[in-house]
């Protein structure tokens, strides 16, 4: 089936991209670094969910329209549907709405006005990676944060786990990803969790025969009451959920993964070749990971006037889209 591929702003890359760099805020808030590494150390600490969700909603924000914070704008008489309330989005984890929250008001205390929520969500999700034991990767600074947040955008531009192989394929290249580049970024799955009902159909009413047996059956009681309490969720890495390593692409390997997409991505014949490198070589993973998160961090950058520094991260500074 195909998909209609959108012209987003992020096709112009090479040249939004180029206006942003790693020294930005040195002059104007030189305490930015330091603001976001504090705030995240004690996130993290408490809260051991922070950095799986707010790396899926760096992802979920940039693949959709660009790195611009769109997805972080709340529901108001002015925008009564932004990205946020798509329905890809409405499991989001509500700390990670709550990190970028707080690291927003202090740096607003050291620097009013001066540095622009989506900047704040691609270095606090790169320092996040880090401190669960992922790659380092430089990112570039000087992003504006959108004027625009609309739900209608999240569906046509992000991948669903329902999707056959190729068409999730054909999502990551319309954006000019490599397959290389997809499996990479899917590695994110090694940390955090999956809610139950977005794997269901795998376990009810019966149980996919793809999936390891033993795992099948422990979700099958884990989840059993999810139609009631859809807060429930699995490990999408039962072996080390708080840890970021290459263990998701061995547990794929042996039927241990949690979704659909998750089984074809080790068997499609674009990808597993791609999976079984990873799963015997970590460092070759974390390379290629730092990578395609610093090509993922400059989609559709907002620079100068085609975008603004928001005073709070959940609303336009004019509370109304343009």
């Amino acid at each position: 089936m195909a998909y209609p591929i959108l012209f987003l702003l992020f096709l112009s890359l090479p040249f939004s991209s180029a206006k942003l760099n790693l020294d930005y805020y040195k002059a104007t808030c030189p305490d930015f670094e330091n603001v976001v590494k504090e705030n995240v150390f004690i996130k993290q600490t408490a809260v051991s969910a922070t950095a799986p969700g707010l790396l899926r909603l760096f992802f979920n924000d940039c693949i959709t329209d660009g790195c611009d914070a769109s997805i972080l704008i709340a529901s108001s008489a002015y925008n009564r549907h932004p990205e946020r309330d798509a329905n890809p989005n409405l499991s989001l984890s509500g700390d990670a709405f709550d990190i970028i929250s707080k690291i927003k008001n202090d740096l607003e205390l050291v620097c009013p006005g001066v540095v622009s929520c989506s900047d704040i969500v691609a270095q606090a999700t790169r320092d996040l990676v880090k401190m669960v034991g992922g790659p380092f990767y430089k990112v570039r600074l000087g992003r504006k944060d959108s004027k625009v947040s609309d739900a209608k955008r999240v569906d046509v531009n992000l991948p669903s786990t329902k999707m056959t192989m190729d068409q999730i394929i054909e999502k990551f290249t319309a954006k000019n990803f490599t397959i290389r580049e997809m499996v990479a970024l899917t590695g994110a799955h090694t940390i955090g969790f999956t809610h139950c009902k977005e794997f269901s159909d795998r376990i009810y009413p019966k149980v996919d025969l793809t999936m390891h047996p033993k795992l099948a059956a422990g979700l099958r009681t884990v989840c059993q009451n999810y139609t009631v309490d859809t807060s429930m969720v699995a490990f999408n890495d039962m072996s080390s959920p708080n840890t970021f390593d290459n263990a998701y692409y061995k547990n794929i390997l042996k039927g241990l993964g949690l979704l659909t997409s998750d089984y074809l991505l080790s068997v499609h014949p674009r990808t597993r070749p791609i999976v079984e490198e990873y799963a015997k070589d970590q460092q070759a993973f974390f390379v290629d990971f730092a990578k395609a998160m610093e090509k993922v961090s400059v989609l559709g950058v907002k620079t100068g006037n085609k975008g603004e520094v928001r005073n709070r991260c959940d609303q336009f500074n004019n509370n109304i889209p343009e």
